[in-house]
């Protein structure tokens, strides 16, 4: 009698190559999330670079009524005696050379300007249509108070006159300009995000 022989058959071990697949994609998918959240930051980052810039655009556009408007008042009030003394209402200072004109050394602007400068700012009563608000300050470049011919020390420009000579070849105009004085205008304008600007400009009237 033959005597019976079982054969067991081991399954073949799988391959070890197939978890490295799962691997691979995983570090994959996390890479590209990553990649993504990066490049989402980077245009969230832009879109707020780009509108801060707007803001402080807008900012000084409407710096510009504030320089319109203190220009107006120079116009107005340039004949007589009335730019003589100081106007706290309008935020005119007649002697505005005398005083400390720019901030201090490690001082910014904005601290200057509320130390210095802001109680006697004249203030728009609301907000433009950017959401702005203007505030200015005129200041006379001359030493003292007080009427240009009494001593009050101003910035002007030199008086031309005919009896100078000043026209060097014949048939040519000669030129007669009046001595003028300057003005500082400095204007802050704060809007939306906190945005605050500076304008300056000086005029001659």
């Amino acid at each position: 009698m033959l005597a019976k022989t079982l054969i067991s058959m081991a399954p073949a071990p799988r391959s070890r190559q197939k978890g490295v697949v799962l691997i691979v994609a995983l570090v994959v998918l996390v890479a590209m999330t990553l990649a993504a959240i990066a490049l989402v930051r980077s245009v969230d980052t832009n879109t707020i670079i780009a509108g801060n810039v707007a803001f402080q655009q807008a900012a000084i556009h409407s710096a510009d009524t504030g320089i319109e408007t203190a220009v107006a008042f120079l116009e107005a009030n340039k004949t007589g005696n009335a730019l003589d003394a100081d106007d706290s209402t309008n935020g005119y200072a007649a002697n505005g050379a005398s005083t400390d004109m720019s901030p201090a050394s490690g001082q910014s602007w904005d601290a200057f300007w509320q130390q210095s400068l802001d109680n006697r700012a004249y203030k728009f009563t609301s907000p433009d249509e950017a959401g702005n608000t203007v505030a200015f300050v005129i200041d006379r470049l001359c030493r003292n108070a007080g009427a240009r011919t009494a001593g009050a020390s101003c910035v002007a420009s030199p008086s031309v006159t005919a009896a100078t000579g000043n026209a060097e070849e014949a048939g040519e105009v000669q030129l007669n300009a009046p001595s003028v004085v300057y003005y500082r205008i400095t204007v802050r304008v704060s809007g939306p995000k906190n945005t605050v600007s500076y304008v300056q400009s000086v005029v001659a009237l």
